[in-house]
């Protein structure tokens, strides 16, 4: 609004100061050519237009009026000559209260004064400053009340943020942030897309917490065993007297030895699994990668008196992978079914490329597991043995599943009809 009311004045004075300087030489012409009774005239056939604002006047030395439109311009004295100028016209009522835009040009020993009262244009400026003033009154008042419900919407929706994060802080890894876009990829506000990213950091908090609670569990009762046969074990290995029973007893304790030491550094290669950065994954061939695994194990399978057969997809992409965790991945796999399957007689490695994904599965012909065990086998120290007479911490299928976790993939597990087919899903796209 100042912007307009600023453009309209600058212009209107402009055309003013055009059309009066016009007018001006206009008469002054006149003059020169007929004199002042032909100036007179012309003004007389001015006054016919009733135009009520403009200002025509010959004024002579002593400031008394000859000829013109209205009444006495000047109180004493004639003007003095302007090109043109804004201002009072004179110094006596009806002139002192009123401004003008006029030019005073000398004609013979007269003064011509021409020009228009700025009447109509001020009731427009202040027209136009009276808007301003309201749309001013009225963008504060906007203002204002916009401020105050944003202000309550934005602490609402943060409040509830503080208050899920009060909650977690004191102990309760359950609680989540209301969405209502949840579900709806690019949905809602930017309150919405923090909803979800708390709420996701907030799931793999728990979970992480819960997976520690079960690790330190599992940890604490699968050390206990072998650490109390270690112990045993030590104890008759100094009270043998016998150098070959000593020496039978110090072959157990390696063992034990071993076994801890399998299961610590099974633990650390999930937790390096989990904490390397994605981009230490580079685009790699999945068939050489199965071709090198299958070339290395095919020996080993077949020594133990299995079948091993391997089938991969022709010409596969490229997949983002990391290969060392990825060649070990598939190796406890191998190395599972084994120990697992060795009834079965055959173990089959693949290689399927879908239209997203690429599945490297390992199958055999053993027992498999049952569905309603599948969970269990995949959680860390979850064993399908409750006595945990068989050795083993059951932390491979985690290793495998923190790996697939990795890529951004997944790990399942399915009915081979009979026996169990594992599958490591990666999707094609990083």
């Amino acid at each position: 609004m100042a912007f307009v009311w600023k453009l309209v004045r600058d212009q209107a004075i402009d055309e003013l100061r055009r059309d009066t300087v016009e007018e001006s030489e206009g008469l002054v012409a006149i003059y020169r050519a007929g004199g002042l009774p032909a100036l007179a005239r012309t003004i007389d056939e001015g006054r016919a237009n009733g135009d009520r604002s403009r200002i025509v006047a010959v004024i002579a030395a002593d400031g008394r009026r000859v000829a013109g439109i209205g009444p006495a311009i000047v109180g004493s004295g004639a003007p003095a000559p302007t090109i043109f100028r804004i201002g009072r016209m004179g110094d006596s009522s009806p002139w002192l209260e009123r401004e003008a835009g006029y030019a005073v040009r000398e004609v013979g020993p007269y003064r011509l004064v021409s020009g228009r009262l700025l009447d109509d244009w001020e009731q427009e400026q202040q027209g136009i400053e009276r808007a301003l003033a309201a749309a001013m009154l009225l963008s504060l008042a906007l203002g204002i009340g916009g401020g105050l419900i944003v202000t309550r919407y934005v602490g609402r929706r943060l409040d509830r943020v503080a208050d899920v994060i009060e909650g977690v802080a004191g102990g309760d890894l359950s609680r989540r942030v209301v969405n209502p876009a949840a579900g709806h990829p690019g949905g809602g506000d930017a309150f919405d897309r923090l909803a979800t990213r708390l709420n996701a950091m907030l799931d793999k908090t728990e979970r992480l917490m819960t997976e520690l609670r079960i690790v330190t569990d599992g940890l604490a009762h699968d050390l206990r065993s072998p650490l109390a046969r270690l112990r045993a074990k030590a104890e008759v290995a100094v009270l043998q007297a016998d150098p070959a029973q000593r020496e039978a007893a110090m072959g157990g304790l390696l063992i034990e030895t071993d076994l801890v030491m399998r299961m610590l550094s099974t633990m650390i290669e999930i937790t390096r699994a989990e904490s390397v950065p994605r981009d230490r994954l580079a685009p790699i061939d999945p068939a050489a990668l199965m071709e090198e695994i299958a070339e290395l194990y095919g020996p080993v399978i077949e020594d133990s008196g299995m079948r091993f057969e391997i089938a991969i997809d022709a010409y596969p992409p490229h997949v983002v992978l990391h290969r060392e965790l990825m060649t070990q991945a598939i190796a406890n796999l191998i190395d599972n079914a084994l120990r697992h399957a060795a009834q079965g007689g055959e173990i089959r490695l693949e290689l399927v490329i879908g239209p997203d994904e690429a599945r490297f599965q390992v199958a055999d012909r053993g027992p498999g597991i049952a569905e309603a065990d599948r969970a269990q086998a995949l959680r860390r120290f979850g064993r399908l043995d409750v006595a945990r007479s068989v050795p083993g911490a059951g932390l491979g299928m985690a290793l495998v599943e923190a790996v697939a976790r990795l890529h951004g993939g997944r790990l399942e597990l399915g009915d081979h009809a009979p026996g169990l087919i594992v599958a490591i899903v990666i999707p094609l796209t990083a």
